[in-house]
């Protein structure tokens, strides 16, 4: 079994991706409270390191050229995010290998295209609350990384 904190990197890593596809091409800000729900700082006004992870999971994710953002809101957040070109093609690429149980009976085909989308299977993982979902989906999305440059 994979380490906590790679459980909860792969969930927040996709939860950040499928906002932004959501609002895409807006640019929106990205609170932590919204991904993981509120947080309570400690006697010195520090963050659980939850929710320093989520916040950490935000900025790898534009580290890695998957967004792009103008500044932090203090520890709360990013500040006017967007997708970038290359995480926007990977997020809608088709793919088939069976990551998330999927149904097509009797669908038209651009509906049936749109379920297999590395998006949707994202979103069915998430929803299946599994772990292992999670970071089967996770992992084939990160296995060839977005080159910033190329796109």
């Amino acid at each position: 079994m994979a380490d906590l904190n790679l459980i909860d990197f792969y969930k927040d890593t996709a939860l950040i991706l499928l906002n932004l596809q959501r609002a895409f091409p807006r640019r929106i800000d990205l609170f932590v409270e919204d991904l993981i729900g509120p947080d309570q700082v400690d006697e010195f006004g520090l963050h659980t390191k939850r929710h320093e992870a989520c916040l950490g999971a935000m900025l790898w994710l534009a580290d890695e050229g998957y967004l792009r953002f103008v500044t932090t809101i203090r520890q709360e957040g990013i500040d006017q995010a967007v997708l970038t070109a290359g995480a926007l093609v990977k997020l809608t690429t088709i793919n088939s290998a069976p990551l998330t149980e999927i149904i097509l009976d009797d669908i038209p085909s651009f509906e049936a295209n749109e379920r297999l989308t590395m998006a949707e299977h994202m979103r069915r993982a998430v929803a299946s609350q599994s772990s292992e979902q999670v970071i089967q989906v996770m992992r084939a999305f990160f296995e060839t990384p977005v080159n910033p440059g190329s796109i």
